[in-house]
């Protein structure tokens, strides 16, 4: 029997009556720009002064009352700000892992023009009528012109048919491809399947390996490579552009987030397929909170490749991906510690950092077995959260040897290695 269950869900909207409301739009799109570009003067002339970032909390309180930030709803002008201080942080992270390429977040301009930043509307900026699929959006106080201080934006849905939005939480309004387009996120009941069964896996997130999924007698590896080419290709053809803000390189970022999207999609789909044909429960996920920190908290250092790897490691949002993909088949998905994974040996339980002798290669000095490494870290993920014996006596021979599922670029899809084709 299937049951329900309340998830959260981002829909897309076209706006029907785009060409009265666009140069509405377009100036809250401009004003967000700006507000950016003032707050990341405001950063600038802070980490000048004292080396530190100012958090968003701060950036409201030294630009309240500034200008720039009346532009925009109070909570939509907040929203903007958060945006520049989590830009600075992953600035810094990258800074502090030895890589003194990455360059800070840039200013919102083309010469002398702004472009058309997205806009948040969070719960008081904005008006819902679901019966006739309207969404009123507040202005900021600097352009409100009389009775036309919000704008009112009628939309349609992308999705099939009969698709409605209720219980809307937020409203952003996103400039693509040269029109104004909604992304509304609303809470949604929806039906839950039963579980497909009560067998466990485990799921190893990995840079070489984007993914090694253990089921206790067999494992399958997603290897990462596709997933690469594409960050170093875009990286490349990025710095062939004189303005981080030109068309051009807004264009390459749109088509490399495009392109890690619908990887995501893909293999998080795929694990999730897999798991219901062996009547999996329960999936349970090595959590990474911590990977960018060694033992001591300190940021580790993984080398210069490996550092910008790991800031470019889209493993937060995969697991969101996986879990709600997995719970609309009754698939459980939790989080567990990685700790100890990648050093103890599944079959036995022994413990070494000796016994991982390459990146790809575990050997047990105890029990002599033979293990591709990021399986055996997958298996132990999977033996820290079940009731099921850890270290029963069984062959280990799909331990060395996982099944290895290739992303078949000119398919879209995750395909065995004899039956997947590579580009050249």
């Amino acid at each position: 029997m299937a049951d329900s269950r309340l998830v959260t869900r981002t829909y897309r909207a076209r706006v029907r009556n785009h060409s009265q409301v666009r140069d509405d739009l377009d100036s809250l799109g401009f004003a967000a720009s700006k507000l950016w570009n003032v707050a990341r003067y405001t950063v600038g002339r802070v980490w000048d002064a004292c080396g530190q970032i100012p958090s968003s909390f701060d950036l409201q309180a030294y630009l309240k009352s500034h200008e720039r930030y009346a532009g925009l709803h109070s909570q939509s002008s907040q929203r903007v700000l958060a945006e520049l201080a989590e830009a600075f942080t992953g600035w810094y992270g990258h800074r502090n892992d030895g890589n003194r390429r990455a360059n800070p977040p840039g200013y919102r301009k083309h010469g002398d023009d702004h472009p058309r930043s997205t806009v948040t509307f969070k719960q008081a900026g904005f008006k819902h009528d679901a019966a006739n699929n309207r969404l009123r959006l507040s202005k900021g106080s600097n352009l409100k012109d009389g009775w036309g201080d919000f704008i009112l934006c009628e939309y349609d849905v992308i999705g099939p048919r009969g698709t409605t939005v209720e219980n809307v939480q937020q409203v952003r309004a996103v400039y693509e491809r040269g029109v104004w387009r909604l992304h509304i996120v609303c809470k949604v009941q929806v039906e839950v399947a039963e579980p497909p069964g009560d067998r466990t896996v485990g799921v190893d997130l990995g840079i070489c390996n984007f993914a090694v999924v253990s089921f206790g007698d067999e494992s399958l590896l997603y290897p990462g490579g596709s997933l690469k080419e594409d960050e170093y290709y875009f990286a490349k053809q990025r710095a062939k552009c004189d303005d981080s803000f030109s068309r051009e390189a807004q264009r390459l970022n749109r088509k490399r987030t495009d392109r890690r999207t619908h990887f995501l999609h893909t293999l998080s789909k795929a694990i999730v397929a897999e798991c219901a044909e062996r009547g999996v429960g329960t999936v349970f996920v090595g959590d990474l909170g911590g990977i960018r920190d060694d033992e001591n908290g300190d940021p580790a250092d993984w080398g210069r490749h490996g550092n910008l790897d790991l800031h470019g490691w889209a493993f937060d949002r995969f697991t969101t991906m996986l879990t709600y993909k997995a719970e609309m088949r009754g698939i459980a998905v939790e989080t567990v510690s990685e700790r100890d994974t990648s050093k103890t040996c599944s079959a036995c339980g022994a413990k070494a950092d000796s016994q991982r002798v390459e990146r790809g290669l575990y050997v047990c000095d105890e029990c002599g077995t033979v293990a591709n490494a990021d399986t055996n870290g997958a298996e132990n993920i999977r033996q820290k959260s079940t009731s099921e014996s850890s270290h029963e006596d069984r062959s280990t021979g799909w331990l060395a040897q996982p099944a290895v599922r290739l992303f078949d670029k000119t398919r879209g899809a995750f395909l065995p290695r004899e039956r997947a084709t590579r580009e050249p």
